[in-house]
């Protein structure tokens, strides 16, 4: 998978343009948004097999398991080089353990933070080292 010319103002823009959505599963959840930033900075819909087939977490997470992958951060591997968090760059994808469990919400590096999705008030950041996991794009 290849960035386009001009993948960064894409990834700002598209970053900007979803500021403050709220989490709708299916449709706008943090899967779907790193799988949208990747679309923006590479043309590539790498969630289009998933798009509007769940409405639940539980939902999005047996589509997965359909699929052989055990949560979201095993997708990501199988379509990414996993690299350390500390290595991640701009645009590349962080996995952030939710809760203590094993699942993983997905977020979009940017420098030393992360954007991750926050059900009630859209985009925020966290320290990039909360990652417990990393995908270069």
């Amino acid at each position: 998978m290849i960035r386009l010319s001009g993948w960064r103002p894409a990834l700002h823009d598209y970053v900007l343009s979803v500021w403050r959505n709220s989490l709708i599963w299916g449709e706008y959840d943090c899967a779907l948004f790193a799988a949208d930033a990747i679309k923006a900075m590479t043309g590539e819909d790498i969630a289009a097999p998933y798009r509007g087939r769940y409405k639940t977490l539980i939902g999005g997470l047996r589509l997965l398991k359909k699929d052989g992958f055990a949560n979201h951060a095993e997708f990501a591997a199988s379509r990414f080089e996993e690299i350390h968090p500390s290595h991640a760059q701009i645009g590349d994808i962080a996995a952030v353990k939710v809760d203590d469990a094993a699942i993983y919400a997905l977020g979009v590096v940017q420098g030393a933070r992360i954007y991750v999705l926050h059900p009630e008030t859209g985009i925020g950041t966290i320290d990039l080292l909360d990652a417990e996991r990393a995908f270069r794009v």
